[in-house]
């Protein structure tokens, strides 16, 4: 089913302005492109910066992420194509089985529950956000040394720095545990879904994805999964991210949505 209208989900320690270069790109291809806000993410980054740490966010959880983007997407003319990334590609692999979106792109995504690794990268990347030994209601702050090593490990100290300033805000603790239990139904008849995976990604590696993506083996429908080399968990931003754009463009015209 041909869609017009795409929707893009951001991720944990993200707003929606980290899709601003994507959404210029698909509008001039002639698609409609929504940029909702998790709860509270409605606001500009210094806002959320200086909140910190809000009572708010410390209550934030996936399933209030998840309902709040599934009230949008209820609420549309047609069925939208979902972009999400992060914890955002976790969220589009939740909704897409519930049969209210075209189509589905999961760039760089959130393990389900059942999709683990035990890569030291990963442990350490995620470490500090599910650590049982801290209060779920604490929020917590991305330092610049941890953005460093789990979102933009190969990039030049400059564009690190520019992309850190720009973007990055605090998150709720309660969401990535959430995300643990995430019951995704592989089996289940969906429309079709790309994963998307960046080679030096630290927070979410590729064999992580690639393991995500053989679990929808079980089903018949169409999934597809693709790996680019040398992009970390920054894939959505940083230099060349034209080109995995474009592949998801190609990918959405090939399968006719």
């Amino acid at each position: 089913m041909k869609s017009n209208t795409i929707v893009f989900i951001h991720g944990m320690y993200m707003t929606p302005l980290c899709w601003e270069q994507w959404v210029n790109r698909f509008q001039a291809k002639g698609y409609n492109c929504l940029t909702p806000a998790w709860p509270g993410r409605d606001k500009p980054v210094d806002i959320l910066r200086k909140n910190h740490p809000d009572p708010q966010l410390g209550k934030l959880t996936l399933s209030n992420v998840v309902e709040q983007l599934a009230d949008t997407i209820e609420k549309l003319e047609e069925k939208p194509i979902l972009i999400g990334h992060s914890m955002g590609g976790l969220v589009v692999q939740l909704l897409l089985q519930r049969d209210i979106a075209a189509a589905g792109v999961a760039i760089s995504s959130a393990p389900p529950m059942g999709v683990f690794t035990t890569k030291l990268a990963f442990l350490k990347s995620n470490w500090p956000h599910i650590t049982p030994f801290t209060a779920q209601s604490v929020p917590i702050q991305m330092t610049f040394e941890r953005f460093l090593y789990t979102f933009v490990n190969t990039l030049p100290l400059a564009e690190q720095k520019a992309a850190f300033e720009r973007y990055v805000v605090p998150e709720s603790r309660r969401v990535p545990r959430e995300s643990l239990t995430a019951k995704v139904d592989f089996k289940k008849q969906r429309p079709p879904l790309l994963l998307v995976a960046g080679s030096t990604d630290n927070l979410i590696p590729a064999s992580l994805n690639k393991t995500n993506y053989d679990k929808y083996k079980q089903s018949s429908s169409i999934t597809d999964f693709k790996e680019f080399a040398g992009r970390t968990h920054f894939i959505v931003g940083q230099k060349g991210w034209e080109e995995v754009a474009d592949y998801v463009l190609t990918w959405l015209n090939d399968k006719g949505v």
